[in-house]
């Protein structure tokens, strides 16, 4: 799920928060449900009731949902780890950070935080349910919510990597073992095989005419492909492991002169394939343009728009030094979501001497042929 996708509807923290577009069927199926089982317990109750009811509990729940991941958030900016959002979808909420935990430590008390916030809900909830009995909206609504979030609790302290509790013994291996990737890889394996098992559980159920149990079916999909991608992410760090933007750059950075059309400028990328160019007036830096940029301009515009005035300035520009390590450059084009970044040496303001430029693609095949190579002996 890319940072940012879905619609904002406002932050938190100074953390942006999104809802993703399988958010609104969920919502309307846990909505339905609610109101079709509150239906069924409490007849004397309105149909207004009901829905009511039903479409507060839901929202709840997704407040509680949302507070589960803010916990999280919150423990990662204690640790300056930066939160870029948080997303509520399909099945729940997810916190996209910045950043890996750099100590084993740091990541098991950013993964208790969920399962204790979903906790402390729950008892919340609970006390309500003794000042107001089950016949009472509030009580109705508080008794849902408290086995909810009791649950949501249980479920994220399973040692299936990504949930929680597969981050907790990420951490606890971490720490025994010392080694972050070890400890990645055995987390991973044992999300896999929690995936696999609710996976075949709830193929089971639904076999055998528990249609319901498709949820489970679902959620192991979604535990088994996180699972994955994270073995994968491990092994990318080691194949990056070691190397700098200085070795991957080119030392051969195209230019521009600002003063050219944009349609002057299509037909030099056109010519010569290149994606990115830097911006130079007399001799001097003042930007860059790219492919993205362009295209982000009518074309019925090109023929009347300067380069300099559709370029990215140089002051809004993501610069990299040249041992600057990979992997965290990686993460950082993907982070800014921008495929080309210059590599600067010296001072970056009054006079930024660039000595390359570096690009996702150039990374990927560094990465391809490190992979297809393997691990390299070197002599001694």
């Amino acid at each position: 799920m890319n940072r940012g996708s879905g619609l904002r509807i406002g932050k938190i923290l100074g953390i942006p928060i999104y809802l993703h577009s399988t958010w609104v069927f969920i919502f309307a199926a846990i909505t339905y449900m609610i109101a079709a089982q509150f239906k069924q317990q409490h007849p004397l109750w309105t149909e207004t009731q009901h829905w009511t009811v039903g479409v507060l509990t839901s929202l709840l729940f997704f407040a509680s949902v949302l507070f589960h991941e803010l916990s999280h958030s919150a423990v990662a900016q204690h640790y300056n780890i930066r939160v870029v959002s948080i997303t509520l979808f399909l099945f729940g909420g997810l916190a996209r950070i910045e950043r890996e935990p750099s100590r084993a430590i740091q990541e098991f008390n950013i993964a208790i935080a969920g399962p204790l916030a979903s906790g402390f809900l729950s008892g919340g909830f609970f006390g309500l349910t003794l000042l107001f009995p089950y016949s009472q909206t509030v009580g109705a609504l508080a008794t849902w919510l408290c086995g909810t979030n009791a649950a949501l609790a249980v479920f994220n302290l399973l040692p299936g990597f990504p949930l929680d509790g597969g981050r907790i013994f990420r951490a606890i291996v971490w720490g025994a073992t010392k080694s972050f990737e070890k400890a990645t890889r055995v987390a991973g394996a044992s999300g896999k095989m929690i995936a696999y098992a609710m996976i075949l559980f709830g193929a089971w159920g639904v076999v055998h005419g528990n249609v319901q149990m498709l949820w489970t079916v679902l959620i192991g999909w979604f535990i088994l492909n996180a699972a994955q991608e994270s073995v994968a992410q491990m092994a990318i760090r080691e194949t990056l492991a070691g190397l700098s933007a200085a070795d991957v750059m080119s030392k051969e950075v195209p230019t521009v002169p600002g003063h050219i059309t944009l349609e002057e400028y299509g037909t030099e990328v056109l010519r010569t394939g290149r994606r990115c160019h830097l911006v130079v007036s007399d001799d001097r830096l003042v930007g860059m343009m790219n492919v993205h940029t362009l295209n982000a301009i009518p074309r019925e515009e090109w023929a009347h728009s300067s380069v300099q005035a559709a370029m990215i300035p140089r002051q809004k520009i993501l610069w990299t030094s040249p041992d600057e390590p990979l992997l965290g450059l990686l993460e950082r084009l993907l982070s800014a979501d921008v495929n080309q970044m210059p590599v600067v040496s010296g001072a970056r303001d009054d006079a930024p001497q660039i000595v390359g430029i570096v690009t996702r693609d150039s990374i990927l095949r560094v990465m391809q042929t490190r992979s297809e190579l393997g691990p390299v002996a070197t002599s001694r």
